[in-house]
């Protein structure tokens, strides 16, 4: 007989107001204020991120700088400073690799980590989970907000419950009872059209959710029924996967209302670009296919994808050839749900091969 696995660990990490916390940090001044990082109130700049103060007036990302503006006329607007988060983002993963060496970051302000087998031999992910939150502070003075669970779903919805600097356990005995109670739109992967799409089906929580059955699901959500029947009922079998060994870089967003312009969505996939150029750099890749993904209202789900001849980590050229595919692929005068850039076909970047090696050993 095989020998019984596990219940698996997992911790997830978000950083509370990542950007704006970091130019608080920096900028004493700025704390308790209203605050948003991202483009200026009379351009067509939109918000990177904003502090909880902001987000009381209603202010989110991806929202255009002058709507937050008209939410909130006091509000300081400050330009991110990617090079200080990216350095930041950095030092936090490399606290999260002296746990475990199944750390696969998200985005620069949040990861998974797996703690099930763990470098310190720590039995407790909760323990674990405090413990890095302590570090993050003391080496940043910056919070964190961590959930953990015994899979990737509930670890993320845990991370979410209680926000900023908390810490949520969702044990496999309290799963059903945390699930059937939250709201729809505290789903992981329900956006703000699919919730209001199934208040209308009468979907207004994780028990109304459960008593649909998978036939149905399907046939109101498309593809998208399956994963909601099965994480409604704790299941979620994905596993946290080092960058080490990940074929792909991407970076995506579902935009909490459709955008329609074209001009914005390029202003979008062009800071999804630098955030990919970051990641290939960082772990030393280069890539020659670039796919861009655009989601519709209705969710109908669209990619196209170009290889280019020599292998790049170049935001520019990303950009220009993302740009060529949304002009290709985009319905004209459509709004979209989703917008989002991957870069494959990974191979090491020869030039800086031997500085990447001498620091791995």
């Amino acid at each position: 007989m095989k020998p019984e696995q596990p219940i698996r660990k997992i911790i997830h990490i978000d950083m509370d107001a990542f950007f704006a916390a970091v130019e608080v940090r920096d900028n004493p001044e700025y704390r308790g204020k209203p605050l948003i990082v991202g483009g200026d109130p009379n351009s067509r700049g939109v918000v990177a991120t904003c502090s909880y103060e902001a987000r009381k007036y209603g202010i989110h990302s991806a929202m255009a700088s002058a709507v937050a503006y008209r939410l909130c006329p006091h509000a300081i607007f400050v330009h991110g400073r990617h090079e200080v988060y990216s350095r930041i983002s950095k030092q936090i993963r490399r606290i999260f690799e002296d746990y475990s060496r199944l750390v696969e970051p998200i985005s620069i302000d949040e990861a998974y980590l797996d703690v099930t087998y763990n470098k310190k031999d720590m039995k407790s992910a909760t323990l674990i989970a405090k413990d890095i939150k302590k570090r993050i502070f003391q080496e940043t003075g910056l919070t964190a907000s961590s959930g953990v669970s015994y899979n990737m779903f509930l670890a993320k919805i845990a991370s979410d419950m209680d926000k900023p600097d908390g810490l949520v356990v969702i044990p496999p005995d309290k799963a059903k009872e945390v699930l059937e109670g939250l709201p729809i739109g505290k789903f992981y992967g329900i956006g703000k059209v699919t919730e209001k799409k199934m208040q209308i089906l009468g979907i207004l929580n994780g028990k109304d959710l459960k008593e649909q059955t998978l036939g149905e699901l399907i046939r109101h959500f498309g593809k998208a029924g399956k994963y909601y029947y099965y994480i409604v009922r704790g299941i979620d079998k994905r596993e946290v996967t080092s960058e080490r060994n990940i074929k792909s870089i991407g970076n995506e967003n579902t935009f909490a209302t459709d955008i329609d312009d074209m001009h914005e969505m390029k202003e979008y996939l062009a800071k999804c670009a630098e955030k990919i150029e970051e990641r290939l750099k960082e772990h030393n890749v280069a890539g020659r296919t670039i796919t861009l993904k655009i989601k519709y209202p209705d969710f109908f789900q669209a990619t196209r994808s170009k290889k280019i001849l020599k292998p790049t980590q170049d935001k520019d050229i990303i950009i220009s050839t993302i740009n060529s595919l949304l002009e290709e692929i985009l319905v004209k005068k459509c709004s979209v749900r989703l917008l989002g850039i991957s870069i494959s076909n990974l191979e090491k970047d020869e030039i800086n091969l031997p500085h990447q090696l001498t620091l791995k050993l």
